[in-house]
């Protein structure tokens, strides 16, 4: 792991940020994370800075779901929905651990649509860009077993078919470790203020420090050949600035415009007890038709998703409102009578915003969700796509701006997402079973070091969680934890896995990191009164 990501490791950023590099790339989120990798492999010299911590802002609060997206083939795309399903088999075989198989249920019920034929073809092209061929539909009796809980009034059969999921912060923090393996560089809690230009061109950018263990937030100056800015939902920020480039070009009319609407999906999670499922169940919202759907993820089970404008400051953590926790909690009463829930039941909530194509339909579900490139004034903008595609949209943004770099030959054909599995592990029977493969998945050719930071009963899962608490220790040393925050909201999940944030277990979540992170008793605490106002603001229900 990258010595600046260890504790002091930021005493070394003015010789650092001194450097030339030929790539910078701004936003540390899944379209970032991958535009560094893929650079970096290829022989160039790549900085990434986050304005906040890694993952902050989508890439930690997306649905977690690795798919192809088959309600994109309703709308026609096609194409996107190909790409999406050949990067869904890459990821699953080679990120395996991280990247895991979950099969959807889907009830057929009287009157309600889709139909069985229209969602059974649709399942057959999704099965033919894949290169696969499965059973979809079960009878009434069989599909009732494999989907226990779900409304059986007017249920005459369902649909079965297979996507994936994944921890999506973690994956981000994977690719982050592959592309400092390469020689990238990747630092958060970098603000970048303002761009650096040469007769208009962007040719770098003023970065402040923000480290909140900064006595004074310093200032740099950073050069390189090529600027990206990956920053999704926030994107049109810098590209305006871009624009802004000359007094000519507001004079004349040719500044630029924005050209994003950012969308808000939000999510309960619940106890996987209180909603158990052995499937993901994928419904039809009974309002308006959208689909929504209900996974075990991690431990606990999550609903989702809402699609709504955005229309709050984009600076803050996006929330969920009584609104949309009213329409999830709608969609389970409809198809989960029996259980009761109610909003007693829900752990956590959070919410994240997509960085979606305006083309101003009235229907927010209906725009777009490819991916854009727009190389303005030297300043290349990578925004929109999914998850999924990081590896396709990385490789785009690079052939975007190879013209630039005209000393620069590579090949552009897509690599292995990460490099060749890790040997096995040593035996490690304390672990719990299935822990080996998921610790791999998550990191790589580390893993063993990981393992052998753990002190006593370290391995042991952090209850109701998939967590050990050696993980904790790990972030806490070696994965660039600047705020209590990132602990315990992105490098490990608990914040969302557990009522009121983990609150209950800080105690020994303090003996472990504290010492690791280097805090006085006075930071300690004022973290953690930060941590619990932010998640009581974002992360809990609303008043």
């Amino acid at each position: 792991m990258s010595a600046v990501w260890r504790k002091g490791g930021r005493a070394a950023l003015p010789a650092l940020l001194a450097q030339q590099w030929d790539v910078i790339v701004i936003g540390g989120g899944i379209t970032g994370a991958g535009i560094l990798l893929e650079a970096a492999r290829r022989g160039l010299k790549a900085l990434l800075l986050e304005q906040r911590d890694f993952a902050w802002g989508t890439s930690s609060r997306s649905s977690k779901l690795v798919h192809g997206g088959l309600r994109y083939l309703k709308e026609g795309q096609i194409g996107l929905t190909r790409e999406s399903v050949h990067e869904r088999e890459h990821l699953l075989q080679q990120a395996a651990g991280l990247v895991e198989p979950q099969s959807f249920a889907f009830g057929h019920y009287a009157g309600r649509k889709p139909g069985k034929l229209m969602f059974l073809l649709g399942l057959a092209m999704y099965d033919r860009l894949a290169g696969q061929r499965s059973r979809h539909y079960y009878e009434r009796a069989e599909f009732a077993a494999l989907a226990p809980n779900v409304s059986t009034q007017g249920l005459l059969g369902g649909m079965v078919y297979t996507d994936a999921k994944t921890d999506d912060a973690r994956l981000v923090l994977r690719v982050l470790q592959e592309a400092q393996a390469h020689g990238g560089v990747a630092l958060n809690y970098m603000v970048v203020q303002g761009l650096l230009r040469d007769d208009a061109q962007v040719t770098g950018v003023q970065v402040r420090d923000m480290h909140s263990d900064a006595a004074h937030a310093a200032a740099y100056a950073v050069r390189a050949r090529v600027v990206i800015s990956a920053t999704g939902a926030w994107a049109d920020g810098l590209r305006l600035q871009a624009g802004d480039a000359t007094a000519h070009a507001a004079a004349s009319g040719t500044a630029l415009k924005p050209r994003l609407r950012p969308l808000r999906g939000s999510h309960l999670v619940l106890p996987a007890w209180r909603l158990p499922l052995a499937q993901a169940i994928s419904l039809m919202h009974p309002y308006d038709g959208r689909p929504v759907f209900a996974f075990p993820w991690e431990g606990v089970t999550l609903v989702g998703t809402t699609d709504v404008d955005h229309k709050d400051n984009m600076s803050h953590d996006a929330s969920i409102t009584r609104a949309e926790v009213a329409y999830l909690m709608a969609v389970l009463h409809d198809q989960f009578p029996q259980l009761a829930l109610s909003e007693r039941d829900v752990i956590a909530t959070y919410a994240g915003v997509r960085p979606v194509i305006d083309t101003g339909k009235a229907d927010p579900s209906k725009e777009g969700r490819d991916h854009a490139l727009w190389l303005e004034h030297g300043l290349l903008t990578v925004t929109g796509g999914k998850l999924t595609t990081f590896r396709v949209i990385a490789l785009d943004a690079l052939r975007r701006v190879a013209s630039l770099l005209p000393d620069w030959q590579a090949d552009l054909s897509p690599c292995p997402v990460f490099d060749a599995q890790p040997a096995p592990l040593p035996h490690t029977p304390q672990l719990p079973a299935g822990m080996a493969h998921k610790l791999q998945g998550r990191y790589g050719a580390l893993t063993a070091q990981v393992l052998a930071a753990a002190q006593d009963d370290e391995l042991d899962l952090i209850g109701g969680t998939e967590t050990c608490w050696v993980q904790l220790r790990w972030a806490a040393r070696c994965e660039s934890v600047q705020r209590l925050e990132d602990l315990l909201l992105r490098r490990s999940r608990i914040g969302l896995q557990l009522r009121q944030g983990g609150l209950a277990i800080m105690p020994r979540i303090r003996a472990i990191c504290q010492p690791e992170l280097g805090w006085s008793d006075q930071r300690w605490d004022a973290e953690l009164a930060a941590y619990v106002a932010l998640w009581n603001r974002h992360y809990s229900l609303p008043a």
